[in-house]
């Protein structure tokens, strides 16, 4: 947990970061390694689930998976996008070659950035670290 200890410092404001993923075991794994780095972490499981609680709470930065039953990550970039147009998007796929093409597409979608998983926690707390580099965006 060092790795999030050094982020943190870097990072020092709280940030409220949704985090959408349909696997129990991600979306928990991610949150509390957002926890940890001072984070106030939502969770969803879905893109419906997402938009409903990013309209009610709203974000700091959005992370989500790209194949999701009910709305996929594609479709939720694209309903984000469309209320809040500088809302930073971190896109995630670990569907192989195809998920690499998903990749692509989440940023013609509007996904700011992009990971593979899977993919080490330095990485996603650079990435993360980056996406928050930015003017926080809660409801354009």
């Amino acid at each position: 947990m060092a790795e999030v200890e050094d982020t943190l410092e870097q990072h020092p404001q709280k940030k409220r970061i949704l985090v959408v993923d349909d696997d129990p075991s991600i979306r928990s794994s991610l949150g509390l390694i957002l926890t940890t780095a001072g984070h106030e972490v939502i969770l969803a499981e879905n893109g419906a689930e997402a938009t409903r609680r990013w309209r009610e709470l709203g974000a700091d930065l959005v992370i989500l998976d790209v194949f999701m039953p009910e709305m996929d990550g594609l479709e939720t970039v694209a309903a984000l996008r469309a209320h809040a147009p500088r809302l930073p998007i971190i896109a995630m796929s670990g569907g192989g070659a195809t998920g690499m093409d998903m990749l692509l597409e989440a940023k013609l979608f509007g996904a700011d950035w992009t990971i593979a998983k899977p993919f080490t926690m330095a990485e996603f707390m650079a990435l993360v670290g980056s996406a928050l580099g930015g003017t926080p965006n809660t409801h354009d």
